[in-house]
């Protein structure tokens, strides 16, 4: 079930969710309104010219990092990573599913591409990762309203939090945004039947 605004309040109260900073002002009627970070990064195109899901390539991505005034231009089919100024956590009974604002959607903006779930257990400023499937380049501006959480509790608490050391977690509390780690999955012996 989504939580209305009342609970998101009540939860904030008993901790069972996080947001900060906290403003009423960006309290939806079932989610909270999220604002672009400071902090992106970009492909090294110069660099690389394929990606292999099972390599590690620390520089396969650029950090920029700005001002709090400070905009970025996302080009026409065009990819960044972001994050959200908000510190977001839920405990082991709730989940945080992120979603686009209906006003950047019309103008071709994807906020997540796909990655937009907030697992029990785990706090981080959630990484956007955005594409602008519009013909014309899109000015973003640090601090402005990007996206929205809203937030669902499970049926009963979770056995195996986010972070818990047997699931491998990768981003489990990130503060800033942080390129795929997709390549530690092949690390792990997950093809061979268990005897």
């Amino acid at each position: 079930m989504i939580l209305s605004d009342k609970s998101i309040k009540n939860k904030l109260k008993t901790k069972e969710i996080v947001i900060e900073p906290f403003n009423e002002d960006f309290l939806q009627p079932s989610s909270y309104d999220l604002h672009l970070g400071n902090e992106f990064m970009v492909f090294n195109t110069e660099k690389h010219s394929i990606i292999d899901v099972k390599e590690p390539v620390d520089d396969l991505m650029k950090k920029i990092i700005l001002e709090q005034n400070g905009d970025i231009t996302l080009e026409p089919g065009g990819f960044l990573l972001a994050h959200v100024k908000e510190i977001i956590g839920v405990d082991d009974k709730h989940v945080g599913v992120l979603e686009g604002k209906s006003s950047l959607a019309r103008l071709g903006l994807i906020i997540h591409a796909t990655a937009g779930f907030l697992d029990p257990g785990n706090c981080l400023r959630m990484t956007l990762e955005m594409v602008n499937l519009s013909p014309l380049p899109i000015k973003l501006y640090v601090g402005m309203k990007i996206a929205q959480m809203a937030f669902e509790e499970v049926d009963q608490k979770v056995s195996r939090p986010y972070g818990h050391k047997s699931l491998g977690s990768k981003y489990y509390k990130d503060s800033s945004v942080t390129q795929s780690m997709y390549y530690q999955n092949f690390n792990k012996d997950i093809t061979k039947p268990k005897i």
